[in-house]
């Protein structure tokens, strides 16, 4: 992501989040059909994240079309609340991540294929990448705000 939007930067912050809980979304789908012999209780904790990253980003939506009606001007209210936003967003990787892990360590049919091992190792770099856009925004020096009230 790069960091010259000006004013439209927290409109571009909430455009990665959508985006990438959409892909979260779609990985968890990815997994599932890679692996049709995945135990019931990852299936089934797969279509829970599933659900969990798709009403995350409806959210998301529902922020960014806030921001656009309001003209791209921020309340600082609105300004927290966006910021928690992201926060969620992150944590919700962050343990999404540790899912990930958990399948990796204790899947057998997953173990058993070097093709999958590959895949959720995409899939985790691709949630850490986000974290680290995440991170970003939400450590950035209270010196250089993102926006001005």
């Amino acid at each position: 992501m790069q960091y010259y939007y000006g004013d439209k930067m927290p409109l571009r912050i909430l455009d990665e989040a959508e985006f990438w809980k959409q892909q979260e979304a779609e990985h968890t789908v990815v997994i599932r059909e890679l692996v049709p012999d995945l135990e019931p209780q990852f299936t089934d904790a797969l279509q829970n994240w599933e659900q969990a990253f798709s009403q995350t980003q409806a959210l998301v939506v529902r922020y960014v079309e806030t921001l656009v009606r309001s003209g791209n001007l921020l309340q600082p209210a609105f300004y927290q609340r966006m910021l928690g936003l992201i926060q969620h967003c992150l944590q919700q990787s962050q343990q999404f991540i540790q899912f990930l892990n958990q399948l990796a360590e204790q899947s057998e049919p997953i173990r058993r294929s070097p093709v999958v091992i590959v895949v959720l190792n995409h899939i985790r770099r691709e949630s850490e990448y986000f974290i680290g856009i995440a991170q970003t925004i939400l450590y950035q020096s209270p010196a250089h705000p993102l926006v001005y009230c």
